[in-house]
């Protein structure tokens, strides 16, 4: 299944109302279930977590930037795939559920907007879809994941299922360290595109095509934009 056919299946679960607010996974045979459905569905049957190669993230935002850059909103969501598909599970509440996910291969976001733009692009975005797909790989690879996998955990995995919790923090910490976007690290950007986009700080715009710019080189998204009216796709 090519990245255009999952975004497409995405948006007519969308459509049809059948993804749920937050966390879904997707699986192999195309279907998409809620995380509540994922976890109920494990304790009769475990090889589900083999099924799952894809988490779709579902909802809303008041802030344009989320729009334009869904991957920087949330820093643990690449890092807690990325583990859970090499094998480690982190204790307590976490969206991928309670096992790993070997064959975990995409990171979904579809957003929609709550309210009318108040940002600088001066036109409504409340009928507007944006459904984004990173591969995990890839974007693991470009945060220079295993390396401090590596130093924190050890060079070798541990034994399936285990559970760790203080070295998620560790290695959260030192991926947002790392200045990757244009010099800056991941919460600056973060903080820079929503200033440019949401409090209208135009003097910023030099830096956000930079970041812009290492955002793609980063994540390299698979993006569809869908006009909710339509359902066609379309130029936010």
């Amino acid at each position: 299944m090519d990245e255009y056919k999952i975004l497409e299946l995405v948006k007519d679960g969308y459509r049809m109302g059948s993804i749920g607010i937050n966390d879904n996974f997707l699986l192999n045979d195309r279907t998409i279930i809620s995380y509540k459905s994922y976890e109920r569905s494990y304790q009769h049957n475990p090889s589900i977590s083999k099924q799952v190669i894809g988490e779709v993230s579902n909802y809303r935002t008041i802030f344009v930037f989320e729009l334009e850059f869904p991957i920087l909103i949330n820093s643990n969501v690449i890092v807690s795939a990325y583990l859970y598909k090499k094998g480690y599970v982190i204790r307590g509440y976490s969206p991928f559920g309670s096992a790993p996910l070997p064959n975990l291969k995409y990171i979904i976001y579809c957003i929609t907007r709550i309210m009318k733009d108040t940002g600088i692009t001066q036109y409504e975005l409340q009928d507007r879809l944006v459904i984004e797909l990173v591969n995990l790989d890839v974007a693991a690879n470009n945060l220079n994941l295993p390396k401090i996998m590596s130093s924190v955990l050890g060079p070798k995995l541990l034994s399936e299922n285990n559970m760790i919790e203080n070295e998620f923090y560790e290695i959260i910490e030192q991926m947002l360290s790392q200045k990757l976007f244009a010099g800056h690290t991941w919460d600056d950007a973060e903080l820079i595109v929503s200033r440019y986009f949401d409090t209208n700080e135009r003097q910023l715009s030099k830096e956000v095509f930079k970041i812009t710019e290492a955002y793609e080189r980063i994540f390299r998204p698979y993006r569809v934009v869908y006009d909710t009216k339509t359902w066609q796709p379309v130029v936010m």
